[in-house]
């Protein structure tokens, strides 16, 4: 079920909850009708694409009613709490209601559940139903869109919305900017494809549990189809000879006192391997028709939770060392699986690693973390005769699976990154002289 709602001033308004958030789901009621709150405390508990978010009242006063049910989908913009304030609304809560057509944007909301939210006074949205007014003349956009439309000097309050609600999308602008004969405008991570469910008749006998399609396993398979109908996708596989890596492996951890997984010296790897392949280290604006080579390397790295898989970023990963990679991903890792990481460290990532390893299997096909070129596949490091100089020895073997995105990584060079990587795992001494 979504919920929307009526133009009133006692409501309180969902709020952005992070760049590119539209909705998110009801989790819980912290809050019960008659109960008096404060201003900033908790009303509900609500899941975006991958973080739990605490949303906190705006003002202090009397609940009335609550709009939703625990497991709703609730629209940014939607009514969430009603609020008893009597025949007039006193001065406090006035001046803290929503009126887009009096300020600009004033950014987003981000959280988790560790840590409350606090929301600026003034900062909610306007209705997904417009309501005609003569002073309400401002056009519905997110900050993102805004953004463009001041890049292109265009006035976003004079172009025709056509997204949920009448917001102006990405394409309108374009739309605004070539004229009439724009008929095939560009799409934009913002603004998905609207995908038309088609039921397939099916014996209804023996089913032993049904799961809603939502939250964090309805968001990631959002993200892959909207990669996979937009990046061209093809797999590169090899295989590493970590012989002499397992020795130092189980060196350092003697040393530490601690374990050490083979993860770590793969991130240190592909960290050194995308600074000799730059084009490997980039993202893609479809928009703007344009290839975006980083000068920074955030490096995404796959985790498995019970809600699901989540890509923690490590910020300026090719700065740290071993151990600090190490300690960093074992953070960011508890994080997810507690729930409590920050919505920044899920973004802004340039490539990411993708390790089956611990699950037993070898090699995968991962797909793009779009809008990153790249992902590897670690799979599980197996022991095997190996043979070097017309000699068998017993060695370790890891196989790695690399996918990009075609139409900006040619085969070529696909083959070249995933050799450097090989090179660099079977003479660590060059990645870690002092191991």
């Amino acid at each position: 079920m979504v919920m929307k709602q009526p133009d009133d001033r006692s409501h309180f308004l969902l709020p952005d909850l992070g760049e590119g958030v539209t909705e998110a789901e009801l989790i819980s009621w912290k809050v019960s009708p008659g109960d008096m709150v404060k201003e900033h405390q908790t009303l509900a508990e609500m899941e975006t694409d991958k973080a739990l978010v605490e949303v906190p009242s705006p003002w202090s006063g009397t609940i009335k009613e609550l709009n939703g049910n625990v497991g709703d989908i609730i629209l940014v913009g939607s009514a969430l709490v009603t609020y008893d304030i009597g025949d007039a609304a006193p001065e406090s809560v006035a001046a803290e209601v929503i009126d887009v057509a009096a300020r600009e944007d004033a950014g987003t909301v981000v959280g988790s559940v560790s840590e409350a939210l606090s929301v600026p006074p003034g900062f909610h949205r306007k209705p997904e139903t417009p309501t005609a007014s003569p002073t309400d003349d401002r056009s519905l956009a997110t900050p993102s869109v805004r953004r463009i439309a001041r890049d292109l000097n265009v006035d976003i309050d004079v172009v025709s919305g056509t997204g949920r609600g009448g917001r102006v999308t990405a394409s309108d602008i374009q739309s605004h900017v070539e004229g009439p004969a724009a008929i095939t405008p560009i799409s934009s991570p913002a603004q998905e494809e609207i995908a038309i469910a088609t039921r397939v008749a099916q014996p209804i006998e023996g089913i032993s549990e049904r799961i809603p399609f939502r939250g964090v396993r309805r968001k990631i398979a959002e993200a892959l189809q909207h990669s996979l109908r937009t990046a061209a996708h093809f797999s590169v596989n090899e295989e590493a000879d970590i012989t002499d890596l397992e020795k130092r492996r189980k060196g350092l951890e003697t040393l530490l006192g601690r374990r050490i997984s083979p993860l770590p010296f793969v991130l240190a790897a592909v960290c050194k391997a995308l600074r000799t392949h730059p084009r490997m280290n980039c993202t893609v604006d479809d928009f703007v028709e344009e290839i975006q080579i980083r000068s920074i390397v955030n490096l995404g790295c796959a985790v498995d939770t019970d809600h699901g898989l989540m890509v923690p970023v490590v910020k300026n990963a090719d700065a740290l060392g071993l151990v600090q990679l190490a300690d960093r991903v074992s953070e960011l890792a508890k994080e997810c699986r507690d729930r409590t990481i920050d919505r920044e460290d899920l973004s802004g990532g340039t490539f990411t690693v993708s390790s089956v390893g611990n699950c037993g299997g070898m090699f995968t096909t991962p797909i793009i973390n779009y809008p990153e070129v790249g992902i590897l596949g670690v799979g599980r490091a197996r022991e095997q005769v190996l043979t070097k100089d017309g000699a068998f020895y017993a060695g370790f073997v890891l196989p790695m699976s690399l996918s990009c995105d075609h139409r900006v990584v040619d085969g070529a060079e696909a083959a070249r990154f995933l050799t450097t990587i090989k090179g660099l795992l079977e003479a660590p001494e060059h990645i870690l002289p002092t191991v």
